[in-house]
C-alpha cells in the first residue's frame, strides 16, 4: 500500500518522536510581518482600481452602470484585504509577546 504523504504546515511540525517541535517564534513573527505588507499593498492596489473606475464612470456615461459595479466590488476588496492586514497585525502581536516570553530578545 502507498505511503500516504502529510502536508506540512509552518506551526504543527512535530518531531521523529511524535512530540511537537519547538517553534521558532521570531519565523513565525516574520511570517506574519510580510502577510501584513502583503495585504495593505493589496489594500492600496483595489483602493486605486476602486478610484480609476470611479473616474472611468464619470468620463465614460454610456458605460458607467459597469464602471460603477466594478468599482464597488474594488471598493469591497479593499476592505477585505485591510480586515485581513489587521488580522496579520494582531498574529504578529501574538507572535512578538510568545517569543519575549519564552525568553528571546
Amino acid at each position: 500500500m502507498a505511503e500516504v504523504k502529510h502536508h506540512h504546515h509552518l506551526f504543527h511540525h512535530k518531531k521523529d518522536g511524535g512530540e511537537p517541535a519547538e517553534v521558532d517564534y521570531a519565523r513565525v513573527e516574520k511570517h506574519h510581518k510580510h502577510k501584513e505588507h502583503l495585504a495593505k499593498l493589496g489594500t492600496l492596489a483595489a483602493g486605486a482600481y476602486a478610484l480609476h473606475e470611479k473616474h472611468q464612470s464619470k468620463k465614460d456615461p454610456k458605460n458607467a452602470h459597469k464602471h460603477k459595479i466594478k468599482e464597488e466590488i474594488a471598493a469591497t476588496v479593499a476592505v477585505g484585504s485591510v480586515g485581513f492586514a489587521f488580522h496579520e497585525h494582531h498574529e504578529k502581536k501574538k507572535a512578538r509577546k510568545k517569543r519575549k516570553s519564552h525568553g528571546h530578545h
